[in-house]
C-alpha cells in the first residue's frame, strides 16, 4: 500500500475506460475515495460501481466543483487524465481549425482550470497531487498528429512549471508519458500508431503501476516505457540527428499510407 494515497479523495479525469480507469481501480485498491468522470455518463457509472466510487460525468474542464463535492468539500489528489487525438490534416489540406481548438481545450486547458480551481486550496493547507497524463509525444512527438504532439507538450510544460513553481509549498505533481497503450485512442490512431506505438504497446494497468512507484518515490516524470528516457536524451544532445532519425520514420510510414 502507498501510504500518500491511502484515505485520499481523488478525482480521475477521461475514467470511462483505458488509463484513466486503470488509474480509478488503483486508487481505490489503495484506500482512497474516487470520483470516477467521463463524457460517457454509462461509462462512468459502470467504472464507478465496480470500484465503490462516485461517478460525476461530463466536461473534465468544469467538474471541480461537482466532484469537490462528491468528495465532501475537498480533493487530495487530481488525475488530469482525459485527452483527444486528432490528426489535423497536413500541410496543403484544408486547415481544421476545429481539431486545435479542441486538442488544445482538452489536452492543455482542462488541466489549467482544474489547477486554477484547486491550488488556492492546496496551498493554503500546504498539501495536494496533480497527475497528468501526458505521453511519450509530449518530450518527443509524434509522426502524423501535430495537434496532439503539439498539445501534449502544452500538458508537460504546465505540469512541469506546476512542480518547479509550487513542489516547496507542498503541491506534488507528476506527468506520465508512456508511448503506446493498448486503449481506444491507440486503436483510433490509424497506421502511423501501428507503426510506431503497437509493437511496443503495454497496458493501462502497467501505467498505473508506473504511476504508484513514481508516487511512492515522489517522482516528477513517469516514464512507463524506459526507453523514452535515452530518447530524450538523444533528442536533447543532438537534435539534428534525431529529427533526422524521426524523418526517416515518417517517410517509411509514407510508404504504407
Amino acid at each position: 500500500m502507498v501510504q500518500a494515497v491511502q484515505g485520499a479523495k481523488v478525482v480521475v479525469t477521461g475514467a470511462g475506460g483505458g488509463i484513466g480507469a486503470a488509474l480509478a481501480r488503483r486508487f481505490a485498491a489503495q484506500g482512497a475515495r474516487v470520483v470516477v468522470n467521463d463524457l460517457d455518463a454509462d461509462r462512468a457509472k459502470a467504472v464507478a460501481e465496480e470500484i465503490g466510487g462516485l461517478a460525476v460525468a461530463g466536461d473534465a474542464s468544469s467538474i471541480v466543483g461537482e466532484a469537490r463535492d462528491a468528495l465532501g468539500g475537498t480533493v487530495d489528489v487530481w488525475c488530469a487524465n482525459a485527452g483527444v487525438g486528432r490528426d489535423g490534416g497536413e500541410p496543403g489540406e484544408p486547415l481544421r481549425e476545429e481539431d486545435w481548438a479542441l486538442s488544445w481545450d482538452v489536452n492543455v486547458m482542462a488541466h489549467v482550470r482544474a489547477a486554477h480551481a484547486l491550488l488556492p486550496e492546496w496551498l493554503e493547507r500546504g498539501s495536494g497531487r496533480f497527475v497528468s497524463t501526458v505521453s511519450a509525444a509530449g518530450l518527443l512527438t509524434m509522426i502524423g498528429t501535430a495537434p496532439y504532439s503539439v498539445t501534449k507538450h502544452g500538458a508537460y510544460a504546465f505540469a512541469e512549471w506546476l512542480s518547479l513553481t509550487y513542489r516547496h509549498r507542498g503541491v506534488r505533481v507528476h506527468a506520465i508519458c508512456p508511448q503506446g497503450v493498448r486503449t481506444d485512442m491507440l486503436d483510433a490512431s490509424g497506421s502511423a500508431g501501428d507503426l510506431v506505438l503497437r509493437p511496443t504497446a503495454i497496458e493501462p494497468d502497467d501505467v498505473a503501476d508506473a504511476l504508484f512507484d513514481g508516487i511512492e518515490n515522489d517522482r516528477f516524470l513517469i516514464l512507463p516505457h524506459p526507453e523514452v528516457a535515452e530518447y530524450y536524451r538523444a533528442r536533447a544532445a543532438d537534435p539534428e540527428r534525431w529529427l533526422g532519425g524521426m524523418n526517416r520514420v515518417q517517410r517509411q510510414w509514407e510508404t504504407t499510407r
